[in-house]
Parts: structure tokens; sequence; C-alpha cells
């Protein structure tokens, strides 16, 4: 590894560090605002720490930008399958659309989706830096990625058992019924390259640390 690769690791590592501890789980009294836990596409406090394992940045979504529109589900399918399936896209927005992630409620008019406050919610991967899908794996099929540090699945070695949906606190690996082969998030950036609203983002964490700067988090 060169001096600048790892200048570069060791800023990267950083402000996860400095990250992790402005969502309150490494500073006392430090807390994360909500808007910018929003910003990030988390939609509860507690998943701000699963972003930390991506090597090169994050994948955001900003909800206020979201339209409902789909094309990144298209788009991510189209690419990695061959095929237009909302199902088993990497990027979960339909199975949101009319309520939001926590599905229907009594008073389902002030909560999000199409029959609320029309808020929409792209779920994501996580990236978690210790993925219950791939501890969960029989087969020992989700690697991360030596290029981009993303969880993603060896098709090869994928039995396609579930396991790793149910393993996901937010069942996002699926697997394809067609193929029995599960699928998760390899960052390829196709569903942020064609959202047309800009709603989906990869930031590099030396961004997400301007970011913070700019709302006033001190770092260091």
């Amino acid at each position: 590894m060169s001096q600048d690769e790892r200048k570069g690791f060791l800023e990267r590592e950083t402000t996860r560090r400095e990250f992790l501890k402005l969502a309150g789980k490494g500073m006392a009294g430090a807390a994360i605002s909500v808007s910018f836990l929003s910003m990030l596409g988390f939609t509860h406090e507690s998943e701000a720490v699963a972003a930390f394992a991506l090597s090169k940045g994050v994948l955001i979504a900003d909800r206020n930008r979201c339209t409902g529109c789909q094309r990144c589900e298209i788009n991510c399918t189209s690419l990695n399958d061959g095929k237009v399936q909302p199902f088993i896209s990497r990027v979960k927005v339909s199975r949101n659309y009319n309520f939001g992630v926590d599905g229907p409620k009594i008073s389902y008019w002030k909560e999000d989706g199409q029959y609320g406050n029309l808020l929409m919610t792209p779920e994501t991967c996580k990236q978690c830096k210790d993925p219950a899908c791939g501890n969960a794996c029989p087969k020992g099929a989700i690697i991360a990625d030596p290029k981009t540090g993303a969880r993603v699945v060896v098709k090869e070695e994928c039995i396609g058992c579930g396991s790793c949906t149910k393993a996901c606190p937010w069942h996002l690996p699926t697997v394809d019924p067609e193929t029995m082969k599960s699928s998760k998030c390899v960052l390829c950036g196709m569903c942020a390259t064609n959202c047309p609203t800009g709603a989906l983002n990869i930031i590099p964490w030396e961004d997400v640390k301007v970011a913070m700067i700019r709302r006033g988090y001190m770092l260091g």
C-alpha cells in the first residue's frame, strides 16, 4: 500500500469513527440530528451504524427528492439480472410505496407513502460491518467485494435457501424465485446514475466528513 493509499484509508476510518460517535454510539452526550440521518437515507437512528462497512463511500437516499417512480428498481434489475423485476431489486421502493417502511397504520393519512404524506423511502443495503446475512449463509456465499467493499453474493455458491433474507434486519437480500439465487447491492451505481431527481447518490466518505463539518459537527 502506497503512502497516499494509506493516508486515504486512515482518513476514511477516522470519518467513520467520528460519524459513529456523532450517532451517539461512542461518545457520551453526542447525537446526530434526525435531519442528517434522513439525508443519509436512515429512517431510524439505530441504522446509522450499518453504513460504516463501505470502504469508499456510502449510498444515500434523499427522501425529500424521491418521487416513487421506481426507475431505480428497473435499472437495477435490468443491469444486474437482465430483466425488469422490482421484487428482486437491490433498491426497495415498491414495497414501501403505499404506507412506508412501517406499514399501514390507523392514521395512515399522516404517515409516509402514497396514501399519506407522499414521502417515499428507498431502502438500500447498509453494507453492515458484521453482516448478519453473511454470517447466516451456510455456504459462505456472501463476501466483501475486493474493489468496493460491498457485501455481495457469489452466485455459484448460493443455494437460494433464503437464510440471508431472514437474518437481515431490513430483509434486503432477495432470492429470485426463477433462478433461486439471492441478490444484494453491488454498489454499481446504476440506480443513482439514472435517478431523474438525484435522490440516490454514492457519497465518498471524504464528502460525508465535509457535510458533517458544514452542519456544525466538530471532528477530531
